[in-house]
């Protein structure tokens, strides 16, 4: 997948998540995410759009913090989300690709980086906003769920913050049943997770499914499809895996 691909998937999932939270109303609570309501989901989700970009637009090089929550609610906090949604499609639609600034996980360039981890974040956003309105959620295409795994397994969990560490190393495969080339070998130790593409040798558990099933699973948003193995290890993964704000 390209920048180009990653925009068209954050405008899209931007627009899902805006339909879903004004369906559910900002007071519904958000089974995926039991602490927020709606409100709070959009509030934080907004916040990220313009923290991201900021990066791109005023080309800041190193960290730089987000402007904090809005007090908005109801109908004004959703259109103040559309429109920060909609500035951050344009900025990274009409960045140069050269352009220079922060980021905060390896990638080709910082404006694929952006846009990648940007398309990501509102998916799974999304996601909540329609676990709080209810019915059938949006689907997923495959590639985009293989990518966002990759970006999962790969991006966060590789950093020193990672907290799914093991005292006695283990190993997780994770195997999407529907696309080429999309098995992932966690090894679990003391230290932050190291991931390889492929079949690395024995693994003590393997979680597998389709893609669009095993993306939101990851990012604890709904069960494993499958699991064999040690649940052990699958268990040690929805404890510790949580990706937080701070």
């Amino acid at each position: 997948m390209d920048t180009t691909d990653f925009v068209a998937h954050l405008d899209r999932e931007g627009r899902l998540l805006a339909a879903a939270a004004e369906r559910a109303g900002t007071d519904a609570e958000v089974p995926t995410c039991p602490e927020w309501r709606v409100r709070d989901l959009v509030r934080h989700t907004g916040m990220v759009h313009r923290w991201a970009a900021a990066f791109v637009a005023e080309g800041h090089t190193a960290y730089h913090p987000d402007g904090g929550l809005p007090e908005l609610d109801g109908a004004e906090l959703l259109a103040w989300f559309r429109e920060g949604h909609g500035h951050l499609v344009e900025t990274l639609s009409a960045a140069a690709p050269d352009v220079r600034c922060w980021q905060f996980m390896p990638a080709p360039s910082p404006l694929a980086f952006w846009a990648r981890r940007q398309a990501h974040e509102t998916t799974v956003h999304r996601i909540d906003a329609e676990s709080a309105r209810g019915g059938t959620p949006t689907g997923i295409s495959t590639d985009f769920a293989a990518d966002g795994i990759d970006e999962l397994l790969r991006g966060f969990h590789a950093r020193s913050k990672s907290r799914v560490r093991s005292e006695e190393p283990r190993v997780l495969r994770v195997r999407a049943t529907d696309a080429d080339d999309a098995v992932w070998t966690v090894r679990l130790s003391p230290e932050p997770p190291v991931t390889v593409r492929g079949e690395d040798g024995e693994a003590d558990c393997e979680l597998a499914g389709p893609a669009a099933q095993l993306y939101p699973a990851l990012w604890n948003r709904q069960p494993f499809p499958s699991v064999t193995g040690d649940a052990a290890v699958a268990a040690l993964w929805r404890e510790k895996s949580a990706v937080t704000w701070s």
